[in-house]
């Protein structure tokens, strides 16, 4: 016996969510599959909130940092929840739909135990949208993966950081401090 596993669409998601079948779940939709998102140890939810604060002063009113909060990648059957997504400010229009690639200047994952599948499944899922630029905090290794330039589903350049600063493709005269995202 062959087993399929059903794929779901956004729209299927979305019903999901509007009917409650979701509730206190804590899931993301990627390549159609709906995934349980592992808990959120101490260190990885510390050091997100930490950095994002740090990236919402830095940035002031060039853009947005929306955590753990979902991104809608229109052409796909993906809407993951990147731990922190930089977006443009677009005040109430979030009301109607979340981000989509557009919309994004980058995404940062936080990485411990779900190192492989942010360097796998999520990295060629936001390639395939065209998010132009995708970090990657390595809690274990405490260095940044910085990944870029999409191409057919897999980013073009790859550079791993411990320290110095990054200059994100959007705002290429801002000076990210790699020490204040590990």
């Amino acid at each position: 016996m062959t087993v399929i596993t059903a794929k779901w669409t956004l729209d299927d998601y979305h019903r999901m969510i509007t009917a409650g079948i979701l509730d206190g779940r804590p899931v993301e939709l990627l390549n159609g599959e709906i995934i349980e998102m592992a808990p959120e140890g101490e260190p990885h939810a510390a050091i997100s909130v930490d950095a994002g604060e740090y990236l919402s002063q830095l940035l002031g009113s060039l853009a947005q940092v929306r955590p753990a909060k979902p991104i809608t990648l229109q052409t796909s059957t993906s809407e993951p929840e990147p731990d922190l997504a930089i977006v443009e400010r677009r005040g109430k229009e979030y009301r109607q739909h979340h981000p989509y690639p557009e919309n994004i200047f980058w995404l940062i994952e936080y990485s411990n135990t779900s190192l492989q599948n942010d360097r796998d499944t999520k990295a060629e899922i936001y390639a395939r949208a065209g998010i132009r630029e995708y970090w990657i905090v390595d809690l274990t290794r405490h260095s940044l993966i910085v990944l870029r330039h999409p191409d057919d589903g897999t980013y073009q350049s790859e550079q791993i950081l411990q320290s110095g600063t990054i200059c994100p493709l959007a705002f290429p005269t801002l000076s990210v401090d790699v020490s204040e995202l590990l």
